[in-house]
């Protein structure tokens, strides 16, 4: 796994050995941030299920400002901070290693809003959409901020979201992977 694009364009990254994490595929990590580009410059970005945190250090590589990255398996933890070191960027990183409700509880504690969050929690959960909820009800997402789901399970996502407090403005396939675009519902 490599960063793509940015100032750290071409950087290997550590990650996770064995099945207990899906790296984002190069592909559709291309793709989406192909999609979001014009959302990162100076950003302030949330990757609430890590990994190796990838996705948070390509932000960061692209003109985000800051990355909050989040985890809850030590492994991941030691991954990240390996990752960090190698891309110096720990001035401009937040590592959070406790599960996502109380990563969301502590930011919403230090009142953090982000422009981009990402959630790409292990499937068969209903982590991303309980997460979604509990991120706009506690107004962590900006005005014009975006979720960004991925799923294997599109429809069951869709059929949880609450739709009282989230539009999705777009779902793109990859193979079997899915990744939703979320917006908070304007009133």
């Amino acid at each position: 796994m490599r960063i793509i694009s940015g100032t750290m364009r071409g950087t290997k990254l550590f990650t996770l050995e064995g099945l207990d994490t899906r790296p984002t595929l190069d592909r559709v990590k291309e793709a989406l941030f192909s999609k979001i580009n014009n959302k990162l410059q100076d950003a302030i970005v949330l990757d609430l299920f890590a990994g190796s945190g990838a996705l948070g250090l390509e932000s960061l590589s692209r003109g985000a400002k800051k990355s909050y990255l989040c985890d809850s398996s030590y492994n991941a933890i030691k991954i990240i901070n390996k990752n960090i070191e190698k891309t110096k960027t720990l001035d401009n990183i937040e590592l959070l290693n406790c599960d996502y409700k109380k990563a969301l509880e502590k930011i919403k504690n230090e009142d953090v809003k982000f422009d981009i969050i990402f959630l790409d929690p292990p499937y068969k959960t209903d982590f991303a959409e309980d997460s979604a909820k509990y991120i706009i009800e506690s107004n962590l997402l900006n005005e014009e901020g975006i979720i960004i789901i991925e799923t294997d399970d599109k429809e069951k996502v869709v059929k949880k979201l609450d739709k009282d407090i989230l539009t999705i403005t777009d779902i793109k396939r990859y193979g079997r992977v899915y990744l939703l675009f979320l917006r908070k519902v304007h009133n």
